[in-house]
């Protein structure tokens, strides 16, 4: 290592000599001296720094291994990836997304690149008689029966705030929700000015306000929730439902930090606190300590909305908890209108590795928990799910719907239309698109009007896929699909129905005690530890 420092060093020394030599002798070379004098004094700066050991070691080559490191990401994305690769999403599934927002030829030539014969492939099975589906625009209604029911799209933005994607993300977001009829999800930072029309006479797209726990944009001065505050968000005639969040997918019971520098003038507008400071979403709720609390802090937030429809958003993770909150449910006669459940494949702007791999429920097991318990309670005709974690395509909401949900929720999907290219540079402030940034100048390269349009597209686009597969399954609805419409292969020579593999309670199973032992596992171990009054197991 030493030999190389300084044979590098001397060697820069040479060239720079010698460049000075031929330029004096021949009056020439100029560039070579200041090119050979530049490189010496990097050389000699790298042996002097103290904070990058392999600088020190290499000066001026370990420059080219930092170089290619930073644009890894492209070369490996450009280059060398697979088609089918999805790290997280693979080429295919940000192509498919591509062409459907900018409205081009989304069709593939000579066959599926998928392993049909790998364990784990899925399918839908088809009709020999295909019904006929005229319309593409699928909805169902959520809070029926409340004072202002909402008619929502089966697929719509899941939650991203503003702050972790810039302005003109979240316009263009709106305005494409807004054309294309679907709902917007805030995320915790709240509502900007962006979420809404900058012409006043303009609607603006249909939103979801997400409460989490910091309670943003209803917020007292000391971070806790304030009635007055959320009142006047809440009433906006633009809001159409309510959505307190426990927790999300990619990093569930951990809580945020924005730092200081980062909370500016704009983002601290929109969710009530000091520009300059940092803003702390805390990994727990202060208005409630219990499942029974919570359910009366949602009815509380629905009474104080003007009855719209309330529910909340998590990641599945104790079982006796989301148990204990079913039970408050049937003790209180409280529920919520809806339940997202967030699995932990889901995306963030930033969050620990840890947190990411392997920490909460993913998607299936928890949308089936979740569906199950409110079947064996005789409370899912009450309740809608909504489901998020990597949903891209029509298959995958036409999958989900299947297993249990209501309707989806995607937000890397949405962010595609936008341009993002999957850069995972979101943490960084330097999106190259101008989706994930506060950088002004970034940011400017998104263009508002034709990326509403594509945002606005590729939903309108995937819906007709949808309408395409409902109809050769036979169906009217996606509704209507069930689990054994799903067919998955569990080794090289074996497959079965989902349907099968699966366990789905029957009506009312769970309120059998003299059943339980009979039920799966999850349920006949964690339900009797269930309580309403806490969220931990009886001892």
């Amino acid at each position: 290592m030493h030999v190389a420092r300084y044979l590098t060093l001397i060697i820069a020394s040479f060239v720079f000599l010698l460049s000075m030599f031929i330029g004096f002798l021949f009056h020439a070379g100029w560039w070579l001296v200041a090119l050979s004098g530049g490189l010496t004094a990097l050389g000699v700066a790298d042996l002097l720094q103290t904070k990058r050991s392999i600088l020190r070691n290499y000066p001026i080559i370990a420059h080219f291994r930092f170089f290619f490191e930073s644009i890894r990401p492209e070369i490996r994305q450009y280059f060398l990836e697979e088609d089918t690769a999805a790290n997280p999403f693979s080429r295919n599934q940000r192509s498919i997304v591509y062409q459907r927002a900018k409205q081009e030829l989304d069709k593939r030539p000579f066959g599926t690149q998928l392993d049909l014969y790998q364990s784990g492939y899925e399918w839908i099975n088809h009709s020999i008689t295909p019904s006929k589906v005229d319309k593409h625009d699928f909805r169902i209604t959520i809070g029926a029966g409340r004072a202002q029911p909402y008619s929502a799209s089966v697929f719509n933005i899941s939650a991203m705030s503003f702050g972790a994607l810039s302005a003109n993300a979240i316009r263009a977001l709106n305005q494409g929700a807004q054309k294309g009829r679907f709902m917007h999800d805030t995320g915790e930072g709240s509502i900007s000015r962006y979420h809404q029309p900058e012409n006043g006479d303009e609607p603006g797209g249909d939103l979801v306000w997400e409460i989490g726990s910091g309670y943003f944009g209803c917020r007292t001065t000391d971070g806790n929730f304030s009635e007055e505050r959320f009142v006047a968000s809440a009433t906006l005639p633009q809001v159409k439902m309510i959505e307190l969040k426990l927790s999300q997918g990619a990093k569930p019971g951990h809580g945020g930090l924005l730092p200081g520098a980062k909370v500016t003038i704009e983002i601290a507008a929109a969710r009530g606190v000091p520009a300059g400071v940092d803003c702390v979403s805390p990994a727990s709720h202060s208005a409630f300590s219990t499942p029974i609390e919570m359910l009366q802090f949602i009815d509380k937030l629905r009474r104080l909305s003007g009855g719209k429809p309330t529910g909340f958003k998590f990641a599945v993770g104790h079982p006796w908890e989301f148990f204990g909150i079913v039970k408050a449910m049937l003790a209180t006669g409280i529920t919520p209108d809806f339940i997202v459940v967030d699995g932990a494949e889901g995306g963030t702007g930033a969050a620990p590795v840890e947190f990411t791999d392997h920490v909460g429920v993913p998607l299936q097991e928890a949308l089936l928990l979740v569906h199950n318990a409110l079947v064996g309670t005789n409370l899912r005709d009450k309740v809608k799910i909504g489901a998020s974690g990597k949903i891209i395509t029509a298959f995958d909401i036409a999958r989900t719907l299947a297993l249990g949900a209501d309707w989806c929720n995607s937000a890397r999907g949405f962010m595609f239309a936008l341009g993002c290219i999957q850069s995972q540079s979101c943490h960084t402030g330097k999106c190259p698109t101008g989706v994930a940034t506060q950088d002004p100048l970034r940011q400017r390269a998104l263009f508002i009007p034709d990326k509403a349009e594509r945002v606005a597209h590729f939903h309108q686009n995937t819906l007709k896929a949808l309408a395409e597969l409902i109809a050769a399954t036979g169906l009217k609805h996606p509704e209507e699909l069930k689990p054994y419409h799903l067919v998955r292969r569990v080794s090289g020579n074996q497959v079965k129905l989902v349907s099968s593999l699966l366990p789905y309670l029957d009506p009312g199973a769970l309120l059998d005690a003299g059943q339980l032992n009979q039920l799966p596992e999850v349920f006949a171990t964690y339900w009797p530890l269930a309580q309403a009054a806490s969220f931990h197991p009886i001892k």
